[in-house]
């Protein structure tokens, strides 16, 4: 999300409301990138979704979350926070009741790229409010180090309550309870926030819809390629305009007066490193949550909620290590907690991807997602400070949504990758084999980005 430069704070007297707005928002929004994920499986029968087709339902909407992060923050300046806001809350709460009325493969992926807009206007007009609202010091430390562990909370919370859902009742309610929570989120803005002063500017939206619809190309054409081949015709059309688009839109930034991304962020080799490395991790990452989650309840027969449960030892120890991350940065240091970070999540990806249809689940399982989980504490937070460092004061807003955009672009381009190389050396198999080994290959093919990750990091540092 977009990091706007520091602004007086405001004088409202509802501090505490405020707060719970920015939360409450911040938290509908996590909470939906991880609460479908342990409903796949059910998704999967019930719309009739093919195997690469299913990560369409969240390709679709982090492609548009990361994709708008910047334009949407741009937005707010112009048209005032508390308005984007709203229209943001508005977009993702009526996304959500179409998604939970989706009868089809098509509905439920538009509607999932429209909540995914909802999100992207969201997003940055949270963390806007809470430094416009909160002044410097102790008391917006506080209100974002509540935001931050809301998220991570969120996260793991979404993953346990799809599951619960899924089986006891529906995926589908997993989206319903955003209807009153919207409702609720509109109410209170319009009652407890005051609208910001609007500025004058333009947008760049050339450069907006050229880097969405080139990163959508290029991801929909390695999904294709997983199941039409990489000689098929509109895979190979896709993936060339995916290629172009984006050329375009380095093009456009060079020229444009307003452009949603500067250039010049990428003059530093340890930010590019950062910014690289993000992708690969968070294209990991997704992989581990999409890929194991389909395995617990495929191939082990786990039922959704315990699915939900089985990642326990992953979530829980990363929050953990999240909260001991400032201790260990001072004996460390960034550089070297981030490598020890992605070492330990690269080992336990690895062991992970080692299973098959006779695993056990406390070996097999739950102890390379506690190395997962302690390997993500640590890097998550140095991999935000390495893309934000040395930056000056004029661009680090956008060297923030640039992060950020790397965060969702990981998510987008990393399981597209992987869905692509999962069914390499599957033609003879169907069935419960055929998604145990399309597992282990993608959970291979996560730990050899979790490698790269760490050879970026680390050249990056020899290179000063």
């Amino acid at each position: 999300m977009n990091n706007p430069p520091a602004a007086t704070p405001s004088a409202a007297p509802h501090k505490a409301a405020i707060l719970a707005i920015i939360l409450v928002s911040y938290v509908m929004i996590v909470l939906d990138t991880s609460i479908v994920l342990t409903g796949l499986p059910k998704i999967h029968q019930e719309l009739g979704f093919t195997d690469t087709g299913l990560a369409w339902v969240q390709s679709a909407y982090t492609l548009t979350f990361g994709g708008l992060l910047l334009l949407a923050a741009r937005a707010g300046d112009i048209y005032g926070r508390r308005r984007l806001l709203q229209l943001g809350l508005v977009l993702f709460t009526v996304a959500s009741l179409a998604i939970g009325l989706a009868q089809s493969p098509a509905m439920l992926v538009a509607a999932r790229a429209i909540q995914g807009v909802g999100a992207a206007i969201v997003a940055p007009s949270t963390l806007a409010l809470l430094q416009t609202t909160f002044t410097q010091g102790r008391e917006r430390t506080r209100a974002i180090a509540l935001y931050s562990a809301v998220a991570g909370i969120a996260a793991s919370v979404g993953l346990v309550l799809g599951g619960v859902l899924a089986e006891w009742l529906s995926w589908r309610v997993g989206f319903f309870i955003n209807l009153p929570i919207g409702a609720a989120m509109l109410a209170a803005t319009q009652r407890y926030l005051a609208e910001s002063e609007m500025k004058q500017g333009r947008f760049d939206v050339a450069g907006a819809a050229s880097s969405t619809v080139g990163m959508a190309a290029l991801v929909y054409g390695l999904i294709r390629s997983a199941g039409a081949g990489w000689g098929d015709g509109l895979t190979q059309g896709a993936l060339a305009a995916g290629v172009l688009l984006l050329a375009a839109f380095i093009a456009i930034e060079r020229r444009a007066a307003h452009a949603i991304l500067p250039l010049r962020l990428f003059g530093s080799r340890q930010r590019n490193a950062a910014y690289g490395a993000r992708v690969l991790f968070l294209g990991a990452m997704i992989g581990f949550f999409f890929f194991t989650t389909q395995f617990l309840q495929v191939v082990l027969r786990y039922p959704p909620s315990l699915t939900g449960l089985a990642f326990l030892p992953m979530t829980l120890v990363n929050f953990g290590v999240a909260l001991c991350v400032p201790r260990l940065t001072r004996r460390l240091g960034n550089a070297r907690l981030l490598a020890v970070g992605l070492a330990t999540t690269a080992l336990g990806m690895a062991w992970l991807s080692r299973v098959d249809a006779g695993t056990v689940y406390w070996l097999g399982v739950a102890l390379p997602m506690v190395l997962i989980g302690a390997g993500q504490g640590m890097a998550l937070s140095p991999l935000t400070a390495a893309g934000v460092a040395g930056v000056p004061a004029q661009d680090a807003g956008a060297a923030s949504g640039l992060v950020n955009v790397a965060h969702q672009m990981g998510n987008a381009l990393g399981l597209a990758v992987l869905v692509a190389v999962a069914g390499l050396g599957a033609s003879q198999l169907a069935g419960v084999p055929l998604l145990a080994h399309r597992v282990t290959v993608a959970l291979g093919g996560a730990s050899a980005m979790l490698a790269l990750a760490l050879l970026l990091v680390l050249s990056s540092r020899r290179g000063g």
